[in-house]
């Protein structure tokens, strides 16, 4: 093995990107290939030796200072093999990579986001789409809200809370859920793509609502005739009682807007817009009420128009 530690034949390593683990009173360093290291964490990547630049653990790659055996016994313990210790480190340690590569993953990752939002929201009023721009300005809008929020909290002393004449702690008032302060690295997109969309329906810079998903229902005939209990009305104080109805009048109280409805045979089909919202409260009716005789097939998950 090459004693890459000494200056003469130190072993320079490009195109890299470093794994990091602080153990103990140690930190222990592995060289890995650019973007292989999240494609083995997702299981992409299976060959370890693709991985790795070099089967070493390090104390620092740059210098190419590797990490004394003395060391490795000290912080992992004396009957772990180094593979298993490289292992460890690529697992659990915290990906290094440079401020380019950060800033091209953070702009990935952005515009993955913005996508994944404006492929799944429309104008409530017309159900066209937005554009990428128009999304990426309203997000902008409501992460300088957020942040203008917390300079204000932060200056008002909000993190004290307020007291009343008798010394007691006021309650506060709560804060707006759903508050969008941008991207991140850390999170997948589709994750941050959701939390997105749930902070632009809530606060609304501009108008929007989830686009509706396509379904066709169909269930047998005989199973529509029958009687089902009135769901509980919102609000149910005064006594008033949402009126009963049959097993027909329930599914097509999920719909929207009707496509298309037919009889053929003993089936009946209805093909419709629902809210996303709505798809598993249909899912779950049509399974515990119709025994197996209704089903739901998505046609499509989000309904928009384009220009």
């Amino acid at each position: 093995m090459s004693r890459i530690n000494q200056p003469s034949n130190q072993i320079k390593l490009t195109n890299v990107s470093m794994v990091r683990l602080k153990k103990g009173k140690k930190r222990f360093e592995i060289a890995c290939y650019k973007n292989k290291v999240l494609e083995w964490r997702q299981g992409i990547e299976t060959d370890v030796d693709e991985v790795l630049q070099i089967p070493n653990v390090f104390l620092n790659v740059s210098k190419g200072q590797t990490a004394p055996k003395e060391d490795l016994v000290k912080a992992f313990g004396k009957d772990k093999p180094v593979n298993d210790i490289i292992l460890e480190i690529l697992n659990k340690g915290e990906i290094q990579v440079g401020e380019k590569e950060r800033a091209a993953q953070m702009d990935r990752t952005h515009h993955e986001v913005i996508s994944i939002v404006a492929s799944k929201l429309v104008d409530p009023r017309t159900k066209r789409v937005y554009t990428t721009g128009m999304i990426e300005k309203a997000l902008d809008m409501l992460s300088s809200q957020a942040h203008q929020g917390d300079k204000i909290a932060a200056g008002s002393g909000a993190g004290t809370p307020a007291t009343g004449d008798d010394g007691e702690a006021k309650p506060r008032p709560k804060e707006k859920e759903h508050n969008w302060t941008g991207v991140v690295t850390t999170k997948s997109a589709k994750s941050q793509a959701l939390e997105a969309m749930k902070a632009l329906i809530a606060h609304q810079p501009i108008p929007v609502s989830r686009a509706r998903m396509r379904l066709r229902i169909t269930c047998t005939t005989s199973a529509l005739k029958q009687s089902v209990k009135a769901p509980k009305a919102e609000g149910g104080d005064d006594g008033q009682k949402a009126a009963p109805g049959t097993v027909k009048d329930r599914i097509l109280s999920y719909i929207e807007q009707v496509e298309t409805q037919d009889v053929m045979g003993s089936e009946w089909e209805v093909v419709g817009f629902v809210e996303p919202g709505a798809f598993k409260g249909l899912s779950d009716f049509l399974g515990n009420e119709t025994k197996g005789q209704g089903r739901v097939e998505v046609l499509d998950m989000a309904v928009t128009h384009e220009d």
